[in-house]
């Protein structure tokens, strides 16, 4: 059985799904506060740019479980993370 640096194969695919949803996660974390107050942005002010920030983060966490059902009862797994990827 062919191996991924000793590990099963199936450990490439978790790899670089967490590894790109993180790049993901944490950019958003990075970007969307200054593009949503910065002048050459959406020049939102402060107070509404938080609460958008707060909803995204919270929709993060939130939306795990509903996703997980979803993706183990509609879509299965390999369809699932192939459209959560190009979402990302």
């Amino acid at each position: 059985e062919k191996t991924f640096f000793g590990h099963p194969r199936g450990l490439a695919t978790l790899f670089m799904t967490e590894m790109w949803e993180r790049f993901s996660y944490y950019g958003m974390r990075a970007l969307l506060p200054l593009y949503l107050i910065a002048p050459g942005g959406l020049d939102m002010n402060p107070a509404t740019a938080t609460a958008i920030y707060s909803v995204y983060l919270s929709l993060v966490y939130l939306l795990a479980m509903p996703g997980g059902w979803f993706g183990d009862r509609v879509w299965g797994p390999r369809k699932t993370v192939a459209i959560a990827g190009g979402i990302i």
